[in-house]
């Protein structure tokens, strides 16, 4: 590592990601120039809630425009906790589902696939959560983009949801108006009668997604995934899955009424 690199820490994926001046550096994949694509594509289209592609570095590494600001999850959650914060979320996901919607990926795009979307209308985030977003002095911005791929636009407000309202069976972040603040997403969002009727058996199902994938690859040994596992992560999105599940009903009237 040469002087001028700072480690950057937050997040369960961060081995290898410094920060050289105004500038990240990442490690690069085979899906790193369909992501570029991505990112320049929103840069281009206005979407300045992300960092902007600078290419790769003579060690391989991706380059992207640095960030300012820190990730809101865990200790400025209370960011987001006021209403103006949550609704200030979903319209920036809103803006980045609009941005991205006429988005065509280079014929030869490869993608990091992880948990398998349902739906592909959009190339989603699939990480739209609180440890990748960055708040600023101002701005606000979506980082860690490498796992980009095809999805929906539901597949990523689910998630959203899940991170963000929170709904959560953890007693430290279970929110008491959860679903008062769902309802709030979903208006800030946009979200139409068939969208609502649609996201509310996929809360569950994303959130479940989670887990099986973390103890598939517990299973197969596959770091960090295998690492988290045995955390205990795999048991809190379980838990989330369940309390999310049994309250479906209420979900759907938060939803639906009025």
């Amino acid at each position: 590592m040469h002087e001028d690199e700072q480690p950057l820490s937050g997040g369960n994926v961060s081995d290898g990601v410094v920060r050289v001046g105004d500038t990240v550096r990442r490690p690069a994949g085979p899906w790193t120039p369909a992501v570029h694509a991505l990112l320049t594509h929103l840069h281009e289209s206005g979407f300045r809630a992300a960092p902007r592609p600078l290419g790769i570095d003579d060690r391989g590494r991706e380059v992207l425009t640095f960030v300012p600001g820190g990730v809101i999850w865990p200790d400025r959650f209370a960011l987001v906790e006021p209403t103006a914060g949550l609704v200030r979320v979903a319209r920036l996901v809103r803006d980045f589902h609009d941005a991205v919607e006429d988005f065509m990926p280079p014929p030869d795009a490869r993608w990091q696939v992880l948990v398998p979307a349902e739906g592909a209308d959009i190339i989603a985030h699939q990480d739209l959560a609180p440890w990748n977003l960055v708040a600023g002095e101002g701005d606000w911005a979506f980082i860690d983009w490498d796992t980009a791929a095809p999805g929906s636009r539901l597949w990523d407000v689910a998630y959203a949801i899940r991170g963000f309202v929170p709904l959560s069976a953890h007693p430290d972040w279970q929110s008491p108006d959860a679903a008062a603040r769902l309802r709030l997403f979903a208006d800030a969002y946009g979200l139409d009668e068939t969208e609502r009727r649609t996201l509310v058996p996929m809360l569950g199902r994303r959130t479940r997604a989670m887990h099986d994938f973390l103890r598939e690859q517990s299973d197969r040994e596959v770091q960090p995934w295998a690492r988290l596992w045995a955390e205990g992560h795999g048991d809190a999105w379980r838990g989330d899955a369940e309390y999310i599940e049994e309250r479906q009903d209420l979900w759907e009237r938060a939803l639906l009424s009025g």
